[in-house]
């Protein structure tokens, strides 16, 4: 068999590897803002369901780290949620609506004219297409679907809440036979929590966030005086 020189298979190889270096990445990602690593935009409180009480109950307060991915021009919520860590992604048109969404709850909150419905309530403000990855351990397989988000109100006692519901999905089909489906979970907040989340969604305060910038972190509103009691 004729043999080919030792250069030809170092020309093939080099030829692969400057083909793979010069592949443009936004084709690979087609709503990228920057070709940078995901950058910590600061973190908030938010209240969920407890296990087995009622929607009078205490919430739990956990800490959820907001994450920007500039890759994907998007802002995930990362979250622990009954031994579960998530990741729920708002892109930049579902964190336009979330804070377009608070604005009229606001003025619905201020008019008094807020109903306890939960059935009519849950999705009154609009609806997200959004995406969630979760893992139950440290170094599991990342799952990934892709689940509607409602935006609402909820009360709790005689106090209402801002609420993000996000609807149970089936995870992405992997060709596999053990596919699962993501929780549903709700996000309870308080005017000045949901306040600091728009902030921290805020385009312009996400791309500040990226190595080119340096501009300082935008402060949390405090809590206003209101008809109810947060």
């Amino acid at each position: 068999m004729k043999q080919f020189p030792a250069f030809f298979f170092v020309c093939i190889t080099m030829f692969f590897v400057l083909s793979c270096a010069g592949v443009d990445p936004s084709k690979k990602y087609p709503y990228m803002v920057a070709n940078a690593d995901p950058v910590s935009a600061g973190m908030i409180e938010v209240g969920f369901d407890r296990m087995g009480l009622s929607r009078s109950g205490k919430l739990n307060k956990v800490e959820v780290e907001v994450i920007f991915y500039p890759r994907l021009n998007s802002a995930a919520l990362e979250f622990r949620y009954e031994t579960v860590k998530y990741r729920q992604f708002w892109d930049a048109t579902g964190r336009v609506q979330f804070a377009n969404a608070l604005e009229r709850y606001k003025q619905d909150r201020a008019a008094r004219v807020l109903i306890q419905k939960y059935n009519k309530t849950r999705a009154v403000y609009g609806k997200v297409k959004g995406r969630a990855e979760w893992e139950t351990f440290r170094f599991s397989k990342v799952r990934i679907s892709h689940p509607v988000i409602e935006l609402g109100y909820r009360f709790r006692g005689e106090t209402p809440l801002f609420t993000t519901l996000m609807r149970s999905a089936k995870e992405e089909d992997t060709g596999s036979s053990e596919n699962m489906e993501s929780r549903q979970i709700t996000m309870y907040f308080t005017r000045a929590q949901a306040d600091e989340l728009v902030k921290l969604f805020n385009q312009e305060y996400l791309m500040g966030l990226l190595p080119v910038n340096n501009k300082e972190p935008v402060p949390a509103i405090p809590a206003d005086d209101g008809y109810y009691d947060d």
